[in-house]
């Protein structure tokens, strides 16, 4: 069966009845034209499925066009530094430019971001979406072939490609881990808000594994924090727990650092530890911590070389792309029950 031909710009000019030059003042809003012509020339490409190659006209006009606008939650957090400098190094050797910005988990600044980077006319929008926020306002200008791969969490409102790290699977190892060197009591110390993606799947995770190794989920061993003080006092409460946990699996990062504190300034070398995400310095902390790592590096690959493909005439079905964790053993995660550390 011969492959289904794309529609081009004069198959939309013939399904409104205009000239293709029409409907090209109308995609590259480049010219007049009234508001009905254009509501049919989108109707139009949205039926026909029509997606303009922008690499090609963002080259040919030059200008501010030939950007990718990225959104991120943090620009402080060393994993989302590293997934833009990835990006920024893809989409480089095309002759694009990154433009970034910092959304503070926050949906209204979110929206406001991705508003000015739309008003610029980028080439593709990349966007860590925030807890609550609603992505239904990109449809039009998905439609119109824009592309919009979200990262690290799905978005709402919006089918458009994404790219996640294994957060799940990576958390159920981490803990089986702790699991496999006879931890029973093992808490859960993840990120704010609960309602968050990654804290969702990696508390799945941990749930999984303490049930296939028959253990029962001790609702007093899940503690949040979204920063390293927060994540230092909830140690210190779940440690003067009547039965304390022998293990902490770390839901992040920050959460780790936090950890690693308060177990230092304790003096609780018999606690173990498993953190996912790997933190700077890790095999210098004495013991060197254990993680589940992500690939930030890749992530960013990934997500650019999705946007570089749509933008090329990538018309295939939106696809979410999984980027698998590893568990790096350095010695805090393999403190055996009632080991001392010593």
């Amino acid at each position: 069966m011969a492959a289904r031909r794309r529609p081009t710009l004069a198959d939309v000019a013939r399904e409104v009845g205009v000239s293709a030059k029409t409907v090209s003042r109308v995609l590259n809003e480049d010219g007049p034209a009234s508001a009905e012509t254009r509501k049919q020339v989108l109707a139009a490409v949205a039926k026909l499925g029509f997606q303009p190659n922008l690499m090609a006209r963002n080259i040919r006009v030059g200008g501010p066009d030939t950007t990718i606008g990225l959104v991120i939650p943090d620009l402080a957090n060393p994993f989302f530094g590293a997934v833009a400098r990835s990006i920024e190094d893809t989409v480089r050797d095309r002759g694009l430019t990154l433009l970034m910005g910092s959304s503070a988990d926050d949906p209204d600044r979110e929206r406001a971001l991705t508003d000015k980077f739309l008003a610029r006319r980028v080439s593709a929008l990349m966007v860590v979406p925030s807890v609550g926020a609603d992505h239904s306002h990109l449809k039009t200008h998905r439609t119109t072939g824009l592309p919009v791969v979200f990262l690290d969490r799905p978005g709402v409102g919006l089918a458009t490609d994404s790219v996640v790290s294994s957060n799940r699977a990576g958390a159920r190892e981490g803990v089986a881990h702790l699991v496999a060197h006879g931890h029973r009591r093992i808490a859960f110390v993840g990120d704010l808000p609960v309602k968050l993606y990654t804290r969702r799947e990696r508390l799945a995770g941990y749930r999984e594994a303490l049930q296939e190794a028959g253990l029962p989920a001790d609702r007093a061993l899940v503690a949040n924090a979204h920063d390293r003080h927060a994540a230092s006092a909830a140690t210190a409460q779940l440690l003067a727990l009547p039965d304390p946990p022998t293990a902490l699996f770390a839901g992040n990062n920050i959460v780790a650092l936090g950890i690693v504190g308060e177990l230092a300034r304790s003096k609780r070398k018999d606690v173990a530890l498993v953190a996912f995400d790997d933190v700077e310095l890790a095999e210098a902390l004495e013991p060197a911590l254990t993680v589940v790592a992500q690939d930030p590096e890749e992530i960013g690959r990934a997500a650019a070389a999705t946007a570089l493909a749509r933008l090329d005439g990538d018309r295939t079905r939106s696809r979410t792309v999984t980027v698998p964790t590893r568990l790096i053993v350095r010695g805090s995660g393999e403190r055996p029950l009632g080991g001392d550390g010593a």
